[in-house]
């Protein structure tokens, strides 16, 4: 099956460039980076390899818009995002100059100020290395974590809320894995009632990379994290994303998760900065 094309401002910039300075042919990335394509250029428009068409005001609406990815359908774009009614939440892809991050009512759930997505998940995976074994996500989102985990990992199941979030992941290229790998089991749910269900000592690892706070108080609470205590492994380490620990909100996480984490039952909760949050043994 063929994917859509995607673009942001950063690939469209490149056709735009090329338009000014006269070129005929130029490559750009069909699919936020990942890949590269030659394109034709006209007066109209540009061309893709497969034949897909694209007019220079929907190249000039991206560019206009340096929030947003775009989906080619048609031979015109849209913008990839949707509500939610079942959250009430407003979802949309967001890109950045590498792997694009997902905004939640217009706020990122990835690190991007002096990183990208794609390192921020390798810094959180890199603290509970080696991934080994079978792994627990607990939230889904665009599914970098559980495709970086499963490299390594013999099956990692990860756990999403809102199916919204899957159909905005589905259009993202950097996603796929995610949808292709079949040691990745995707279950739908909210993480504080399907992590009951898991059998006592079922995982070696597990990553817990919440929303904030705000909008998902529950699991950062003592009584969830007695429940990945008892499903994790003895000896096994869970990542907890928790911010920025040097700032001044992020010290006042911080305190509180590790003293929940400790009455759940954690021998030791050391701080890892790097990764935003901290590792917890059992």
């Amino acid at each position: 099956m063929e994917r859509p094309i995607v673009l942001s401002c950063f690939q469209v910039e490149q056709a735009l460039k090329a338009r000014r300075d006269g070129l005929a042919r130029v490559q750009i990335s069909p699919d936020l980076g990942l890949s590269m394509v030659a394109v034709t250029l006209d007066a109209d428009g540009i061309r893709f390899p497969q034949g897909t068409f694209l007019p220079w005001r929907e190249l000039e609406w991206i560019m206009a818009s340096p929030q947003s990815c775009f989906v080619v359908e048609d031979g015109s774009v849209r913008k990839i995002q949707a509500f939610s009614e079942e959250t009430n939440r407003f979802y949309s892809l967001m890109p950045t100059e590498w792997a694009p991050t997902l905004l939640v009512s217009g706020v990122p759930m990835h690190r991007i100020k002096d990183t990208d997505p794609h390192a921020d998940t390798l810094e959180k995976i890199k603290t509970i290395s080696p991934v080994v074994g079978r792994v627990l996500d607990t939230a889904t989102g665009l599914g970098y974590t559980a495709i970086e985990a499963a490299r390594t990992a013999e099956q990692v199941i990860t756990i999403e809320l809102d199916p919204t979030v899957l159909e905005i992941a589905r259009l993202n290229p950097w996603s796929q894995e995610l949808f292709e790998n079949p040691k990745i089991v995707q279950l739908i749910g909210d993480s504080f009632e399907e992590v009951q269900k898991f059998e006592e000592a079922s995982f070696t690892r597990i990553i817990h990379d919440p929303p904030m706070f705000s909008l998902a108080g529950d699991l950062y609470s003592e009584a969830f994290y007695r429940e990945l205590f008892r499903v994790l492994a003895p000896g096994g380490r869970l990542f907890h994303y928790v911010g920025d620990l040097e700032s001044r909100s992020g010290r006042n996480v911080v305190r509180g998760v590790a003293r929940r984490l400790q009455a759940a039952g954690f021998r030791r909760v050391v701080r890892r900065p790097r990764a935003f949050g901290v590792v917890a043994y059992k």
